[in-house]
């Protein structure tokens, strides 16, 4: 373990506020047409701002109540060709036949209790050139005049074919931002993370084609999302699920992986805590299946929350070849190893006063790992729970 210096210093204050939970019903969801009138205008998206918001109950909404159905304005722009976004604030079913090529964006609490129900209808963004133009769904955060983050809830996208990302944020796409840096210093960093974030986001029945990157990102601070019953293939030149810095509450069950990752393990759990990871199938794990660890220091950041109290159960490991075979779960996989550990300042918490993943108290129980020998599951900490994982022989 590596102790950093700590000098004193101010804290940054933090402004704390409250979001509503959202309850579920699609009786408000807009029918779109086949063949809507062609219109090439469409709503331009704001881009995010950095800023900042309160701590936000963690538990996932089991109803909500949809958004009031989309007008015929926003009905025609979405259908419309063009790559441009669109933000949407209210609720839309799509036909099976409508391809729609602008990345959609719910952003703030004017989005909340916002449904789109593809209906086996398609988004496809894959024609864009970068990452971000290939991001078919965000769901993010939104500044105020007054510096407090406007953060949406009870977003849901379900029934859609979708050729591109998609991406749940609050103070930075990612955790290595400037909102993410400053707010780090503080000791109420985690609370501050997730006040600003969005929450209880759903995306069920699914298919992720994946061009090249991470179908569903789960960015810092966010609580609640939850990926069900959806199949992501494609591929990606990093995981298949992503979940950052100081999210928490996070649900990824009953989904099949036949995703190929370029040399990166499935899904990583990066400093985020109380997760469920549950009854996954897992169709090529050669690579790494769940990895268990902290980014310490990256981007100058203070990484606060440990990977603990995670669930991982119940998930089928699949192993198509026998030789370099990576663990089907590795609890802290990095533990420091990293040049980056010592970018961040010197305070008495979270990575600067520790480089080491702290994976605790995570269960791993009563998964199966076809092809592949028990010990694929890496734990170095008695206080996880590992049993009942067997290994069956045959691919």
């Amino acid at each position: 373990m590596h102790q950093k210096l700590i000098p004193a210093l101010t804290a940054i204050s933090l402004i704390l506020c409250q979001s509503e939970l959202a309850t579920a019903a699609d009786e408000t969801v807009v029918e779109v047409p086949r063949h809507p009138p062609a219109r090439k205008s469409a709503p331009k998206d704001s881009s995010m701002q950095l800023v900042q918001p309160a701590a936000p109950n963690a538990s996932v909404a089991q109803n909500r109540t949809a958004k009031p159905r989309c007008g015929e304005v926003v009905v025609t722009a979405l259908l419309a060709s063009g790559s441009e976004p669109i933000s949407l604030t209210c609720s839309i079913r799509l036909s099976s036949a409508n391809v729609i090529t602008h990345p959609l964006v719910f952003e703030g609490s004017g989005a909340s209790g916002s449904l789109l129900d593809c209906n086996g209808a398609t988004l496809d963004v894959s024609a864009g050139r970068s990452r971000k133009e290939k991001t078919a769904i965000v769901v993010r955060s939104r500044r105020t005049g007054s510096g407090t983050w406007d953060a949406p809830s009870g977003v849901t996208v379900r029934n859609c074919k979708i050729k591109g990302f998609v991406r749940v944020y609050g103070l930075g796409e990612n955790a290595n931002g400037e909102a993410m840096r400053l707010s780090s210093h503080n000791a109420h960093h985690t609370a501050f993370a997730q006040a600003s974030a969005p929450k209880d986001v759903r995306v069920e029945n699914v298919a992720f084609d994946a061009p090249g990157g991470i179908p569903f990102y789960v960015g810092p601070g966010v609580t609640g999302a939850a990926l069900v019953d959806t199949r992501i293939g494609g591929t990606s030149t990093s995981v298949a699920v992503y979940l950052d810095a100081e999210s928490a509450n996070n649900n990824i069950s009953n989904n099949l992986f036949t995703i190929a990752t370029e040399k990166r393990e499935l899904i990583a759990i990066d400093g985020s805590a109380r997760n469920r990871i549950t009854n996954n199938v897992f169709g090529q794990a050669e690579n790494g299946g769940i990895y268990l660890y902290r980014n310490c220091g990256e981007g100058g950041v203070i990484r606060h929350q440990e990977p603990q109290y995670n669930q991982i159960i119940g998930n089928t490991f699949r192993y198509r070849s026998l030789y370099f075979l990576k663990p089907a779960v590795w609890l802290n996989s990095r533990n420091g190893k990293r040049n980056y550990c010592f970018k961040d300042p010197a305070f008495p918490f979270g990575s600067s006063a520790s480089n080491l993943d702290l994976a605790r108290h995570n269960v791993v129980r009563g998964n199966k790992l076809q092809g592949g020998p028990r010990d694929l599951i890496r734990n170095d900490d008695p206080t996880n729970d590992i049993g009942g994982n067997v290994a069956i022989v045959g691919r």
